[in-house]
């Protein structure tokens, strides 16, 4: 397979393997909804004082109906076409891993012991390499323009057959809109979208919803004034927090997983402390990036150390890792997005190429 320049389709594309852009989106769902559960969980039967459902030998474990809402997941994912259903499917088989690596305890003791110290580092590490491993595989090489026009194809599959409300017609427009005009199939895949009746019946989607206020909320709070000065504030307490949780619930100052705790947090400090260095020095991306590397060591060492010292206490410091790290996120993206628009200014200024048609105005325009 070629494209029209002639430039050869990548091994992955030529398989079949098209990447979905909003992949990010149902692998973060995944991974909350699974990370949730099993804090809930954990809550729910410390507070119950751990009742086993079954009697006369028999015991029905939470793995059974983990493994069941994963059967619905991929029932979802095989049985029907189209977007929509993705973000019911990432949410429901995220509860279903959760309640299965939850009980990660039981097999990987001679006694069955749920209640195995090392299960909740375990259980940690399993989500971070999902995590690592979908990003490695997904953002390895740029997503393809041919890829973005399989998307808005996806988006028009659905609304062929059940119609497209204006949520989503206009979704898949702002995705056809980045894809440039010379890429084979484009100009056919707007006629097929404009084909599609308009519809506004459609599956309820909350985690989209969710999705769209969360990211909200980020943007206003990490634009806010006083948001660098809170950024290296938290940062700084939770280094110190991390040391102290560490020394006080684990199992002395000279174990290795305080070591660990111990040796994150001072690196996770160097960054923090060149970031306030750069912020100082008015260069804002650069500190947003160093507060970011900061937040990741933290997530992917300190807290690895931490949930083997003090299992699941920890959590309370992942949670806040998690929110940094979308304010953050939020922040460079609202600044690359600055300058795409600044450099889009400056390229409508400049006078059309004779060879190529203009640039839409409007990037809903599908045409």
């Amino acid at each position: 397979m070629t494209t029209s320049a002639g430039e050869r389709s990548s091994y992955l594309m030529r398989a079949g393997m098209v990447r979905n852009v909003r992949s990010g989106e149902h692998l973060t769902t995944f991974v909350v909804s699974g990370v949730a559960t099993v804090l809930i969980t954990r809550l729910l039967l410390s507070l119950s004082g751990y009742p086993q459902i079954g009697g006369k030998g028999l015991h029905i474990a939470h793995v059974l109906p983990g493994g069941l809402l994963m059967f619905v997941a991929i029932s979802l994912l095989l049985g029907y076409v189209g977007p929509v259903v993705r973000p019911a499917a990432a949410t429901i088989g995220g509860i279903g891993f959760g309640l299965f690596i939850d009980e990660v305890g039981k097999f990987v003791t001679s006694d069955n012991n749920y209640f195995y110290k090392p299960t909740a580092a375990i259980v940690y590490i399993v989500f971070v390499l999902i995590v690592l491993g979908f990003r490695f595989l997904t953002t390895r090489r740029p997503i393809d323009p041919r890829e973005e026009l399989a998307n808005v194809i996806d988006h028009a599959v659905e609304g062929v057959a059940g119609g497209l409300s204006r949520r989503r017609r206009a979704e898949a427009s702002e995705l056809l809109g980045q894809v440039p005009r010379e890429v084979s199939g484009r100009r056919e895949t707007a006629d097929l979208l404009a084909a599609c009746p308009p519809d506004e019946v459609e599956l309820a989607a909350p985690v989209d919803a969710a999705w769209q206020v969360a990211q909200r909320g980020f943007e206003r709070l990490a634009t806010h004034p006083k948001a660098p000065t809170v950024a290296v504030a938290v940062l700084a307490i939770q280094v110190v927090g991390e040391l102290l949780i560490a020394a006080v619930l684990g199992d002395g100052l000279n174990t290795l997983p305080v070591l660990g705790v111990t040796a994150g947090s001072l690196l996770s400090a160097t960054f923090t402390v060149r970031g306030a260095l750069a912020l100082r020095k008015a260069n804002r991306a650069r500190a947003v990036r160093l507060f970011e590397l900061a937040v990741l060591v933290s997530l992917l060492m300190t807290q690895v150390f931490q949930f083997a010292a003090t299992q699941f206490a920890a959590a309370g410091g992942m949670l806040l890792d998690l929110v940094m790290l979308g304010l953050l996120r939020a922040e460079r993206d609202r600044m690359r997005r600055a300058v795409d628009d600044s450099t889009k200014a400056k390229t409508h200024r400049l006078p059309p190429e004779p060879d190529l048609p203009p640039f839409p105005e409007d990037p809903s325009d599908p045409v």
